[in-house]
């Protein structure tokens, strides 16, 4: 895992940020198999069951269509995509970056409000930081462990789980997991913004990743 605070690779490799600490082994058995390497001792017990039922239900989550907050929405892009238009100089993936992230984190919030009556404090800000620090918006990004897209997920979940892996290149399906992910970490760690982040980056007790990722959010992305 790269530090923090190294220098972007603009492509095709990008920073090993976004693994969760649970699951960076486990990949590796998949990269490794893949390329016909040795495998890891014991990597097959790096899997969080809990973690796991999360992914597989954001997974079988539709598309965010029925976004029931427009206002909302129409407010973070006129003050976001000024800001993105820095980083992404698409116009139509500007759009599309924002909204899914908006669409996504908004989701996962209303859903633990829902059936954990937690009040997760994971914004669609705080996404867009974690995406800069993570893939610097480079929907090809692709770490050293295996981890790709926009928040560098693992390719191991729809492999697990026996679903077409479009996390490379796809903005919806990877923010979308990569948001519950996250979440996943927000309510464990109940909202304690440096521990989640910590752990989304599988860097637990050290805090330069989460932050770098709180001081792009404060300085780039808060509103």
């Amino acid at each position: 895992m790269r530090s923090p605070t190294s220098s972007h690779r603009s492509r095709p490799v990008a920073p090993a940020d976004g693994l969760p600490g649970r699951l960076r082994a486990a990949a590796g058995v998949l990269l490794a198999a893949g390329l016909g390497l040795s495998l890891p001792a014991c990597a097959d017990q790096q899997q969080d069951p809990e973690l796991r039922a999360v992914v597989q239900q954001a997974i079988a989550t539709t598309r965010c269509d029925d976004q029931p907050d427009r206002f909302g929405e129409e407010v973070f892009f006129k003050l976001q995509e000024p800001r993105l238009r820095k980083y992404v100089s698409d116009p139509t993936l500007r759009v599309d970056i924002l909204r899914h992230v908006y669409c996504a984190s908004n989701a996962v919030v209303r859903r633990y409000r829902h059936e954990h009556n937690f009040n997760l404090l994971l914004t669609p800000e705080l996404v867009l930081a974690v995406i800069d620090v993570e893939s610097r918006f480079d929907l090809y990004a692709v770490s050293t462990s295996g981890a790709v897209g926009l928040m560098q997920v693992m390719p191991f979940w729809p492999h697990n789980l026996g679903v077409e892996n479009r996390l490379f290149g796809n903005v919806e399906f990877n923010v979308r997991l990569g948001c519950e992910i996250l979440g996943f970490y927000m309510h464990s760690e109940r909202n304690d913004y440096r521990r989640a982040l910590a752990r989304y980056n599988g860097s637990l007790g050290r805090r330069d990743y989460p932050d770098l990722v709180l001081t792009r959010l404060s300085s780039r992305w808060r509103s």
